[in-house]
């Protein structure tokens, strides 16, 4: 079922992004459920139990610590309380899965604040309303995920009713639609009806990735090399009942169970034939003794972690300066373009977290950003309404008290930096620096990538819109004119400084042009140009 949806999903993620309601170049939300979920599916396929109980454990941790973006977490959570609802069982009934989905959709509505109606959550909410009352009538599975299936869809074309916004532009919920091809793959999983090619298996580079490389990439940077309790990483594999040391008939989990007491970390993964086996362990001989009972070894590999360790922390403190204790106060703020990146550093920013629109961090990037600041307490900036929830989950699984200062956009961010105060304590500044939110309004400069009608506004495909805090103010074939226009409306009597962020795309003279206009509407106005070297807005401009 998961490999199904991770499939289905993955090919329908660039159609899910193309039902996002503004039309700019930054609909990403089948990315994020596209990431998300994959991330999900890896941790499943990295399981090896049959216990129905375990593998939901995996995909709710897998996609927790994958999460991006709103659709992400929420995604995350609906299958996280999935995970709860079954945490015991082996196998389940028809009902046992109708009270997973409703358990699901019981936790994701706990972790939002203020659902809204027309959304993931409402699709969410119909389908486990469905299963329900298919599992009162049935105790086919099938025929109860077949219900959640139908419920998903007929709520998702039900969501422009409930949401104007979706109804004005004539496109259904997006996270939504990402959740629908979710359950319809699962739909697919359990009846059987699918093909080789809509099943996700990882291949062979991806398997030795997974059992090479991809557990050693987490915890380098959070690890004291004397915590290592088992050093070497130890690998083999072994041609089942070949060469003259074979002497026993392999049994999974008899086999599984020996190593498991030898290390930690254990990867076993078999077949008719082969047996791949990845261990942590302070005794590898033995690791290899065993396998050679049950047949002939055709690959052996070994890595002394501590040693590895050792020379990673060098480096890291050679190329990153690692400071060798906490400070005291740490910032991480999100942000995209090296100019943006260096602003915030110049303004106290602890550590630069690359992303934004069209690049959301996951829960497990802000989670490394948070213990790479290396700092007793710390405010987090998300700079991005999107980014927001995989804020909060970070900050729930670092053992640092952590703030999150809920700001929308790079200059809310930079205006909340100008009221940090070190001497304060941490519970101070997240209040001083939210409440400097207000003071400043983010207007972004962008090209519509469609045709649309939006608040009783013809927007044409490639013309330069205006964005101020979400709402789109202007739309001109003209960028420059378009951005003149935006900032006027930004405008009024307490206004004293425009900034001027310019993007990949963006052009000094431009901004120059933009700074006349505005300086000549407004003579005691101060303005500023940078260098913000963002992607997707030429402009980014701010008043304050």
């Amino acid at each position: 079922m998961v490999r199904v949806a991770a499939h289905r999903l993955n090919k329908n993620a660039e159609f899910v992004n193309s039902l996002n309601v503004f039309p700019v170049p930054d609909g990403d939300t089948g990315t994020n459920m596209n990431l998300t979920f994959q991330s999900g599916a890896k941790a499943v396929n990295e399981s090896t139990s049959d216990s129905v109980g375990e593998l939901t454990k995996a995909l709710a941790k897998g996609l927790l610590m994958g999460a991006r973006g709103n659709s992400g977490v929420i995604s995350s959570q609906l299958f996280r309380g999935f995970s709860k609802s079954t945490e015991n069982k082996k196998s389940l009934t028809a009902q046992d899965l109708a009270a997973a989905f409703t358990h699901g959709v019981e936790t994701a509505y706990k972790a939002v604040m203020k659902p809204v109606e027309g959304t993931i959550l409402t699709v969410a909410r119909e389908a486990a309303k469905a299963g329900n009352r298919k599992a009162n009538e049935t105790d086919d599975a099938v025929e109860v995920m077949a219900a959640i299936a139908k419920g998903a869809r007929r709520a998702l074309a039900k969501t422009p009713d409930q949401l104007p916004v979706l109804k004005e532009v004539g496109v259904v919920d997006s996270g939504g639609q990402g959740l629908v091809f979710i359950e319809e793959g699962f739909l697919e999983g359990l009846s059987g009806d699918v093909t080789d090619q809509d099943v996700y298996q990882p291949d062979e580079t991806e398997m030795d990735e997974m059992v090479n490389a991809a557990h050693h990439q987490s915890v380098q940077s959070q690890l004291s090399t004397q915590d290592i309790k088992y050093g070497y990483c130890t690998e083999m594999m072994i041609e089942i009942g070949k060469g003259p040391t074979s002497d026993r008939k392999f049994d999974y989990d008899e086999f599984r169970n020996y190593l498991n007491d030898l290390g930690d970390s254990l990867l076993v993964v078999a077949d008719d034939e082969i047996i791949k086996v990845h261990v942590h362990t302070e005794h590898p001989a033995k690791i290899w003794d065993y396998g050679q009972h049950y047949g002939s070894l055709v690959k052996v590999k070994i890595d002394n972690m501590r040693v590895q360790h050792e020379n990673i922390i060098e480096r890291d403190e050679e190329e990153k300066g690692v400071p060798e204790a906490p400070s005291h106060y740490g910032i991480v703020a999100v942000a995209s373009g090296n100019g943006i990146s260096d602003l915030y550093k110049s303004l106290g920013a602890t550590y630069i977290l690359q992303g934004g629109q069209t690049m959301n961090p996951s829960t497990q990037d802000i989670v490394d950003a948070i213990q790479k600041a290396n700092a007793e307490q710390l405010i987090v900036l998300p700079n991005n309404k999107n980014i927001q929830l995989a804020a909060e989950q970070a900050a729930d699984l670092v053992e640092q008290p952590v703030a999150i200062v809920p700001s929308r956009s790079v200059a809310q961010g930079m205006t909340a930096l100008l009221s940090f105060n070190p001497e304060s304590d941490l519970a101070t500044n997240k209040d001083e620096m939210t409440a400097a939110l207000a003071t400043v309004r983010s207007g972004q400069v962008t090209r519509a990538v469609r045709d649309t009608q939006l608040n009783g506004r013809t927007i044409q495909k490639n013309d330069y819109m205006g964005i101020v805090d979400g709402d789109i103010r202007v739309s001109e074939p003209d960028r420059v004119q378009a951005a003149i226009d935006m900032v006027k409306t930004m405008l009024d009597e307490d206004s004293e400084i425009v900034t001027i962020l310019i993007g990949e795309d963006g052009v000094k003279s431009e901004a120059e042009q933009i700074s006349a206009a505005v300086m000549a509407a407004d003579e005691d106005l101060e303005v500023e140009i940078h260098e913000g070297d963002q992607p997707v807005y030429p402009y980014l401009i701010s008043v304050e």
